[in-house]
């Protein structure tokens, strides 16, 4: 596969042509298999071989936004770096039709003794561009990337977010026919990241194709025009953002014997797909039965690494627990429905004007909301040593798709002041499922009534209100 940036792209093609695209990896056992492997010759094998994908084929129309979702190790990296051309296929076709920008691993294409500056004019030269041609397009990269003196600096010196900016810099401004994104925009801050969506989008006005990796639900549901689903080098489901999402969610949350019966309904949904085009959502939607988007459920392995128990002062949070209202544990959450978190505290000496307390806070540490038997007026006045008193704090789940962490706490009157006598930060972890027809945005939904009014020649006035 390659492209002469001299050539224009037949704007009849197809962007992105996929057939029966698969990818194998030999594993050995042992060191001294490889050699051995070396030695035969292909007459016996001495290694077991990894399908990092098997069978995907992908038709990607010029100026369509495609996202690509799936768990951890499925493939989606593997199969970006074949149609940018960085790896070989093992079996298969790919076309590429158009000047491809991609936006892989972090810092592909960088030399990192080289400074930032020269690493610009290096990606154009990679891409076909002259020096001249850079050289129009360099103060539009060095603004976007806005590094500062870091320019001129190795770029073995910059911080992660740093080689982003440069790279994403890079990438977009040098007006690709298909630009390709893995995970980019998870590194960079909130404000870079939506100034490369806003970038995306006039990208996407002007005609550009782009191909998307993600685990944001959101930014697929934001920028794509159709999304795939991948799962172990397999293509599972291609259709609607909303449809593939709800699919990837109920693959991902639901318990391991229903994730497998599902996992082989959306691959003969798939496979029927393939061999009738005419193939639609609506039969897929209908094939498959209404998507279960009440999967809220309780996943082992969502576990805080960072649970940070303080010193008993007297009395100790026992059980954290997040549940639904029926006692259910839950730790997978859907917007808009009620919950429960509790503990227990038992108490090693007497206690008095006792409170208890919850918060709620986001990956980066913001507090979102909470609750406390003080703010409501109901603490415990006498607590004798050797009891344990229960905390139950319920709550409606306003908070968008994202990873939160519960802290609990219990505090009391000593001496005449406030005095924690016991806390635990992050003593839980959480996620919210996205709502697929939801349009607020940021970490908690306010329910805005938004009102739109146009006036006419008249002066009639009408208004729309839309709830967010």
């Amino acid at each position: 596969m390659s492209f002469d940036p001299a050539v224009q792209p037949d704007q009849a093609q197809p962007a992105i042509r996929i057939e029966d695209l698969g990818k194998r990896y030999p594993i050995f056992s042992r060191p001294q298999d490889r050699l051995k492997q070396m030695l035969v010759r292909g007459r016996k094998r001495y290694y077991k071989e990894y399908k990092a994908l098997d069978k995907i084929s992908l038709e990607v129309r010029r100026g369509e936004s495609v996202g690509i979702i799936g768990r951890n190790g499925c493939g989606k990296s593997t199969l970006l770096q074949i149609i940018a051309g960085t790896l070989q296929p093992s079996d298969g076709q790919v076309e590429v039709n158009g000047r491809v920008s991609a936006l892989l691993e972090l810092g592909t294409g960088f030399n990192h003794d080289f400074t930032g500056r020269e690493n610009v004019y290096l990606n154009g030269a990679i891409l076909g561009f002259s020096k001249d041609e850079m050289d129009a397009l360099f103060d539009d990269i060095t603004t976007f990337a806005d590094i500062g003196r870091y320019l001129d600096q190795p770029v073995k010196t910059y911080s992660t977010g740093m080689v982003v900016r440069l790279a994403f810099a890079v990438s977009i401004n040098v007006d690709p026919d298909i630009l390709i994104i893995d995970e980019a925009l998870a590194v960079g801050d909130e404000s870079f990241q939506r100034k490369c969506l806003a970038r995306i989008d006039r990208l996407r006005e002007k005609g550009t194709t782009i191909l998307f990796v993600s685990h944001s639900a959101r930014q697929i549901l934001q920028i794509c025009d159709r999304a795939v689903l991948l799962d172990q080098g397999e293509s599972l489901l291609i259709g609607e953002p909303k449809q593939v999402v709800a699919a990837y969610h109920k693959l991902l949350y639901s318990p391991k014997e229903a994730s497998d019966s599902f996992r082989q309904a959306l691959k003969s949904i798939g496979a029927a797909a393939l061999a009738d085009p005419s193939e639609t959502s609506e039969t897929a939607d209908a094939q498959l039965g209404e998507i279960d988007r009440s999967i809220e459920t309780y996943d082992p392995a969502l576990k805080p690494e960072s649970t940070l128990v303080y010193e008993s002062l007297g009395a100790e949070i026992q059980n954290v627990r997040l549940t639904t209202l029926q006692g259910k544990p839950v730790n997978v959450l859907q917007h808009g429905k009620r919950y429960a978190i509790q503990y227990e505290t038992y108490f090693s000496k007497p206690a008095m004007v006792v409170n208890f307390g919850t918060a709620l806070k986001t990956l980066d540490g913001i507090n979102v909301g909470g609750a406390s038997t003080r703010r409501a007026n109901r603490p415990i006045d006498f607590i004798n040593a050797g009891e344990t008193a229960t905390a139950r704090h319920e709550f409606t789940c306003y908070l968008l798709e994202g990873t939160y962490f519960v802290n609990a706490g219990v505090s009391a009157i000593v001496d005449g002041d406030l005095v924690f006598l016991h806390r635990i930060a992050d003593a839980l972890m959480f996620t919210v499922l996205p709502e697929l027809d939801l349009v607020a945005n940021g970490i908690v939904n306010f329910a805005f009534e938004s009102v739109c009014g146009i006036k006419g020649p008249a002066q009639i006035e009408t208004t729309d209100r839309v709830n967010s």
